[in-house]
């Protein structure tokens, strides 16, 4: 009887399994032919599996050479490609315009979700897919990262060159080589520690991750970075999963670490200044704390909205400055002339008053127009970010390029695809070559980089990374003699949303005066 019953419940389930599977088998064949045929985004060209699925651009990420695969997908194919069922590539500079345009007409996707912080009253500037909450956001806080508050407070960064150049004068008298990616981002962090909470981290002055905020933030972005180009309804999952999987276990950890660390340091700066500390100079914590000050009566701006800010400048921050500090770097020593010609541009300037020494100010090493070509040409190569930054189409739909595209479909523009646009910068636009800001039109050109977002989203943290970069590269290349230790070896990039190097190994000799 047991035995009639039992085969009685197999019969079931594998009838059930055979139904299951024949209609997952029909769902698929079924999406499979609307995807590639009648899906409003069918006649664009792009990857098989992009038709169909996200994973397409999953595995790219997972790759980390997304941007190399953009770059030769749309040589291919045109100007608009199709990378996911939803979504399209643009290459287009013009389109780039439309896109990313100062109304704010097309929003952020779901795809910055998961950036948001847990706490504040409101997203944070980078989070926030609502333009009307952005804009009062960006309202409150105006004139809080203007160039002219970080001027403010390049007294800090001066304090971090310091150390940096005296570490650096370290390692060159006992004729060691350095891995300047890792310095790049250790002295990125603790100026950053410098201009919102008046002290740096220790990163340099110990030669070594403080706190594990590195790691963390290497853990973190990778599979966040996964995540948010899933569905949405598969995010949760995914993270889920890290119960079971090491790896997504430490990355959720680390982000909730961030966090938590970004809070401390808050407070701690805010109890420092309650308790009477009188600032060298005011940095931009104190801006904030401010802020929070007189807006108490409207409540729209707390300590929770002072250390979302926070967070987002100081581990979004610290990624883009070191790449674009160390690609420069690279770029100049890679090639003879170009380090031939840096170095009598800056050694003039100085033997003729026109820097600071030691200390050169913002406003002096931004007029030194070959140092400014070389920094411009280096961020067109490897923008920071070299994802492209997607929006939804606005109600009603709109016409791009000559096609007709209807509301919510997503699109976006990779920084590192269209700085590579031939008829805006050149023919030779792969290669370095600093004389196409003198050679060509540079206002033109300008208008068409995009390693800041553009429109109502362009990065707040801006001027924290030029300043950082402009302050610290004529000063290093004043002070040392610096050869790459693989003069013939290619700058390798991966790509996790921010583009990232490693081991890039120099040597330095200090300069006779």
């Amino acid at each position: 009887m047991l035995s009639e019953f039992s085969s009685s419940i197999l019969l079931i389930l594998s009838a059930s399994s055979r139904i299951l599977l024949g209609t997952v088998s029909v769902y698929w064949v079924g999406w499979i032919f609307y995807a590639t045929n009648f899906h409003p985004l069918a006649k664009f060209p792009g990857p098989f599996l992009a038709k169909i699925s996200r994973l397409w651009m999953v595995l790219q990420i997972v790759g980390t050479k997304m941007e190399k695969r953009q770059r030769k997908l749309h040589e291919q194919l045109g100007p608009i490609v199709r990378v996911a069922p939803n979504e399209l590539s643009i290459s287009d500079p013009e389109a780039m315009k439309i896109i990313y345009n100062v109304d704010g007409s097309f929003t952020k996707t779901d795809f910055y979700e998961l950036w948001a912080a847990p706490y504040g009253t409101s997203p944070d500037s980078f989070s926030d897919p609502n333009e009307t909450s952005h804009a009062k956001r960006m309202k409150i806080m105006k004139g809080v990262y203007s160039m002219s508050n970080i001027i403010q407070a390049e007294g800090g960064v001066n304090d971090c060159i310091d150390v940096f150049i005296s570490k650096m004068q370290g390692i060159a008298r006992r004729g060691e080589v350095i891995d300047m990616s890792r310095w790049s981002q250790w002295y990125a962090f603790d100026v950053l520690g410098q201009l919102f909470f008046g002290r740096m981290f220790g990163f340099m002055s110990e030669a070594k991750d403080y706190r594990g905020y590195i790691r963390a933030t290497e853990l973190n972005l990778p599979v966040r970075i996964c995540a948010s180009t899933m569905p949405s309804y598969m995010r949760s999952v995914f993270l889920g999963s890290g119960f079971l999987i090491p790896r997504i276990y430490d990355s959720v950890q680390s982000y909730l670490m961030l966090d938590k660390e970004g809070q401390i340091c808050v407070e701690e700066r805010k109890s420092s200044l309650e308790a009477g500390e009188i600032p060298k100079q005011k940095d931009l914590l104190v801006f904030l704390l401010d802020l929070m000050e007189r807006r108490r009566e409207k409540g729209d701006f707390q300590l929770s909205d002072v250390q979302v800010e926070s967070r987002s400048a100081l581990f979004a921050g610290s990624e883009s400055t070191a790449t674009a500090i160390l690609t420069t770097l690279y770029n100049i020593l890679d090639s003879p002339s170009v380090y031939k010609r840096i170095m009598s541009e800056i050694d003039n300037a100085a033997n003729s008053g026109l820097l600071s020494m030691p200390h050169i100010r913002y406003t002096e090493a931004v007029k030194l127009k070959y140092l400014d070509a070389c920094i411009k040409e280096s961020m067109r190569l490897y923008p920071p970010v070299a994802l492209q930054l997607p929006r939804n189409v606005p109600k009603g739909g709109c016409h791009l390029l000559g096609h007709w595209l209807p509301e919510g479909t997503r699109v976006g523009v990779n920084a590192a695809v269209v700085h590579y646009d031939k008829r805006i910068f050149g023919k030779d636009s792969e290669l370095f070559n600093p004389d196409r800001w003198f050679e060509r039109d540079s206002v033109e050109m300008e208008r068409y980089m995009f390693q800041f977002g553009g429109g109502t989203r362009t990065c707040i943290g801006k001027n924290i990374t030029l300043c950082e970069m402009y302050k610290l590269i004529p000063r290093l290349l004043q002070s040392f003699q610096i050869e790459l230790v693989q003069p013939d070896e290619e700058l390798k990039t991966f790509n996790y949303w921010f583009l990232k190097t490693s081991n890039v190994r120099m040597r330095l000799r200090q300069r006779s005066k």
